[in-house]
């Protein structure tokens, strides 16, 4: 029988682990950023009259571009930055200096003065940001044991949420008071002042993690590394594609419902102002929802030490179901903030678990090149949803309706991932 005082002991964090999840709050204020006021910041500095500036249209479609080029560039480097990463001692190399780039530039890209420079800095600071991230992934099986790496992975993602919402306040503010505070000057300073407050918060709150990680789990170094790394992930994708049903099966069922989960988030606002609601009460809504996923992220880690994490990752997808089907009867500020409330309760919920699940299934010293797969069907994901809701929009269906048809995802992703988890893992030899 398990004491309370064994219960304790199991939901107490390790120093190294701790660590861990602060990179999750550090990272999370970049994306925060850039999900809400880069693309303001872009627009004032890129539209105007004379040369080289963009019309309004022109603005949008640059910056949609310029994402869509470095997701591209991420999927394709992510596999072989993965298996680069899992050589002995080279994870937290190629980690560190990730993150010292990214910083660096979104700060740079703070003190742009054209367009031009804000983008090339934004590219640089996306991409080293994404390759980051898919390295952190791969560090979870070695900081932590087996039986906690859902609590941990829960966490990272829940503070992460939380975390992500005091440089953020800062910049808004900034934003919001600039004109009053700043004077004419006050554009340029508000992104000044929010670029380098993110950049600041995410290296200060990485600096535990560098210091105190070291790789467990690593490939031997060989002869030929370059060779021998390109051929190991093309055996890797060879390996999941037939022999690793379970691992392919759930990368299927994690990139159809990903997919749902990744373009109710980016068209969130874009849903809001459809419905004609408030701009900055979407705004307030949104970081509450910040909150909501906090606690949810935290309350899912707590229920991971009873429930299985497939059977967690399937109640959240249904979640998510649901909140589709409710999108359908929403007019007003009150039913919008009622589907934030129901996305922050599963986002970062299904997001963690999956990351945690996926942890489970994959060998350990291949975690990073198996990351650099994951990543692909992750960076992938959200592109056919964007598709359909797009087309429903142009075949003149409601915003209401775009969103009801995303649960078209989670009913196919659900269907997968019950697959998957009736699916024996591949029993694996040494070496």
């Amino acid at each position: 029988m398990v004491t309370q005082k064994e219960k304790n002991s199991r939901s107490k964090l390790t120093s190294l682990e701790r660590s861990w999840i602060l990179y999750d709050v550090g990272n999370s204020a970049f994306t925060m950023l850039a999900c809400s006021l880069l693309p303001i910041f872009f627009k004032k500095l890129a539209i105007g009259e004379g040369p080289g500036m963009l019309s309004s249209d022109q603005a949008t479609g640059y910056l949609a571009l310029v994402i869509s080029i470095v997701t591209i560039i991420t999927a394709i480097l992510g596999p072989i930055i993965g298996t680069f990463s899992d050589y002995q001692g080279k994870k937290k190399k190629y980690f560190v200096f990730c993150v010292v780039v990214g910083v660096l530039g979104c700060s740079v890209t703070g003190f742009s003065t054209g367009w031009v420079m804000f983008m090339i800095a934004f590219i640089i600071t996306r991409l080293t940001y994404a390759m980051s991230l898919m390295i952190y992934d791969s560090m979870l099986g070695d900081v932590t044991t087996e039986d906690r790496l859902d609590l941990v992975s829960s966490f990272g993602y829940g503070w992460g949420y939380i975390g992500s919402c005091i440089p953020f306040m800062v910049a808004l503010i900034a934003y919001i008071l600039g004109p009053d505070m700043l004077g004419k000057i006050s554009d340029q300073w508000s992104m000044i002042i929010g670029f380098s407050i993110t950049a600041v918060w995410w290296f200060v709150v990485t600096l535990p993690l560098m210091k105190e990680y070291r790789q467990i789990n690593y490939v031997p170094h060989e002869k030929a590394a370059v060779r021998h790394a390109f051929g190991r992930i093309f055996g890797t994708i060879k390996d999941i594609a037939l022999r690793d049903r379970k691992v392919l099966l759930f990368l299927i069922a994690f990139f159809l419902y990903i997919d749902g989960v990744g373009t109710i988030i980016d068209n969130c606002v874009n849903f809001g102002t459809d419905l004609g609601l408030n701009t900055v009460g979407q705004v307030i809504t949104l970081v509450l929802t910040q909150v909501v996923a906090f606690i949810f992220s935290l309350v899912f880690a707590k229920l991971s030490a009873r429930y299985r994490t497939a059977s967690l990752i399937k109640a959240c997808i249904i979640g998510y179901f649901c909140v589709c089907i409710y999108a359908l009867t929403l007019h007003d500020l009150a039913g919008f903030a009622i589907l934030a409330f129901g996305v922050g309760m599963f986002q970062g919920s299904i997001q963690s678990l999956s990351r945690s699940y996926f942890t489970k299934i994959i060998p350990q010293e291949k975690s990073g090149e198996y990351f650099g797969i994951y990543d692909i069907f992750s960076k992938g994901a959200s592109f056919l949803g964007s598709a359909l809701f797009g087309i429903v929009k142009l075949k003149g269906g409601s915003a209401n309706i775009a969103v009801a048809s995303l649960a078209v995802f989670f009913i196919l992703g659900f269907i997968f991932m019950q697959i998957a988890d009736k699916t024996p893992e591949t029993k694996r030899t040494a070496g």
